[in-house]
């Protein structure tokens, strides 16, 4: 199992957000750049990115930030956040990301994730961010009737290259992810899914690897806070 340390960017700072409330964020450092060089040095082989302010516009808003993080580290990097036609996902990926995460299209728009998982093999995700079971579009402001598992069954044969599943509720919280439903979606397809919100220490990762069926996780505050150290993580994640 993966492990994906996490930055997510408000205003170009690097921040975490409670429950994806922007009005909730702390920052813990105004160089991303040089945050994700110290994920690299630690010995992470993925570097996770989320553009905060770009969920909420629906365009790119962090774009500076990403680009010095890209010039910065030499491991392979995803982005989500904004990111919802074609053109700025060609951007991204002509820029060096290795991966672009498409979560609000993926419910409003499902044939453009197709169009660019086809285009783009390897290189496409899908963020599903859920409350309750239920998918939340556009920075998680907006809830729908959408089930989890639904979504993620309608991609089955589109080609993209993992599910990235966020319970909402978990993240930012540092009260350990939703186990029980990360690995209900990861046996409901054959898509790798990695679990994201709550992965606040190593018995949490632990857990997710040893469901056998969870090929990655992200993690963001409880690296920052300290509760999770990155080194001993991925050698346990390694061992």
């Amino acid at each position: 199992m993966i492990l994906y340390p996490a930055i997510d960017l408000k205003d170009g700072q690097c921040v975490r957000l409670l429950h994806g409330e922007m009005d909730k964020a702390t920052v813990f450092g105004d160089d991303p750049a040089a945050q994700a060089a110290k994920f690299e040095a630690a010995g992470c082989e993925w570097v996770h990115l989320v553009d905060l302010n770009g969920a909420f516009a629906g365009e790119p808003v962090n774009a500076a930030a990403v680009e010095a993080i890209l010039s910065r580290i030499k491991v392979p990097a995803q982005l989500g956040g904004g990111i919802r036609d074609m053109a700025t996902i060609e951007r991204w990926l002509d820029k060096g990301l290795a991966r672009v995460i498409l979560g609000t299209v993926a419910v409003e728009n499902p044939d453009l994730v197709r169009e660019a998982a086809k285009a783009f093999p390897g290189q496409v995700a899908v963020g599903i961010d859920a409350r309750n079971g239920k998918v939340a579009t556009k920075g998680w402001a907006e809830e729908t009737d959408v089930m989890v598992t639904d979504l993620a069954k309608s991609f089955e044969d589109a080609g993209v290259a993992a599910i990235i599943y966020t319970d909402i509720m978990r993240d930012g919280a540092m009260g350990g992810p939703n186990i029980a439903a990360t690995e209900a979606l990861a046996r409901a397809v054959e898509i790798p899914v990695i679990a994201s919100g709550g992965v606040s220490s190593l018995p949490d990762l632990i857990a997710l690897r040893d469901t056998g069926v969870i090929a990655g996780a992200i993690s963001g505050r409880a690296i920052y806070d300290g509760a999770l150290d990155l080194t001993e993580a991925l050698a346990a994640l390694r061992a």
